[in-house]
């Protein structure tokens, strides 16, 4: 299993090197496990603290971010910031936990530029999506009639579907792509949960009038569940998961650091 660095060069796979665990097979053998069954219970212990930290940080990033949309904090600015500043925390908090995706697209992404394996990758983004899905109910909840479409990413007036998904494609491409440059390869070094943050913060300026500026389908997701809403819902999946792969072919193939 390769050595990645996401976020704050951080990866819950680094120390296993030249095997493939296979958490599923673990078994323990008295109180001392020894070679591979030792390492595959630190794999399948990280695998599980990563999941908690995933799905805290993804519900902090739709109860904070569509809370701060529902209540109209701070205008178009207040609410980018406050999407951006849960990203740049948890970077530091618990990207040495799970790397901090706290994003389908991102973990995607990720999967795509060989980051990440699959069981792995389809873990987080089931908790991503189960932790957008909680914080938009415990939102609605403490909001009562406050709130609203729960901040919804629904698309303005005037915007068509196809215009919608080339927007949600193009800025989490800018997304993924601040991820797998800055964090990944490690250029950013501690500075990295900085840059993605802002690079969120960016991108909601310029999309959150036309689209809601989504860039995540778990942001997309519980919401739409909690209010019954799901127009146009499939875009906000379509969209930032073929910018994430986007980013990632071309990290691949003309970015990635050589060694």
């Amino acid at each position: 299993m390769r050595r990645s660095r996401i976020y704050l060069s951080l990866s819950q796979t680094a120390r296993i090197r030249g095997r493939k665990p296979r958490i599923s097979r673990f078994k323990a053998s008295g109180p001392v496990l020894e070679g591979t069954e030792r390492e595959e219970k630190t794999v399948q212990t990280k695998l599980s603290t990563a999941l908690i930290a995933e799905f805290i940080g993804t519900f902090a990033l739709i109860f904070i971010g569509a809370g701060a949309g529902a209540l109209g904090i701070g205008g178009l600015v207040g609410v980018a910031f406050a999407h951006g500043l849960v990203v740049v925390g948890f970077a530091y908090a618990y990207g040495h936990l799970s790397g901090t995706h706290i994003n389908p697209a991102v973990t995607i992404g990720l999967f795509a530029a060989k980051q990440i394996d699959a069981a792995r990758a389809g873990a987080y983004v089931g908790t991503q999506l189960l932790g957008g899905i909680v914080a938009a109910f415990t939102l609605q909840f403490v909001l009562g009639a406050k709130a609203g479409n729960l901040g919804a990413t629904v698309l303005a007036e005037g915007i068509t579907p196809a215009q919608g998904l080339v927007i949600e494609t193009i800025l989490t491409f800018f997304l993924v792509n601040c991820v797998l440059n800055a964090a990944v390869s490690g250029k950013a070094g501690n500075q990295a949960g900085l840059a993605i943050g802002l690079t969120l913060v960016a991108s909601i300026l310029m999309g959150g009038p036309l689209t809601g500026a989504s860039l995540n389908p778990a942001r997309t997701l519980g919401p739409a569940i909690a209010t019954g809403n799901f127009s146009d819902l499939w875009l906000y999946f379509v969209g930032p998961i073929l910018g994430g792969i986007l980013a990632a072919l071309l990290y691949e193939i003309a970015l990635k650091p050589k060694k």
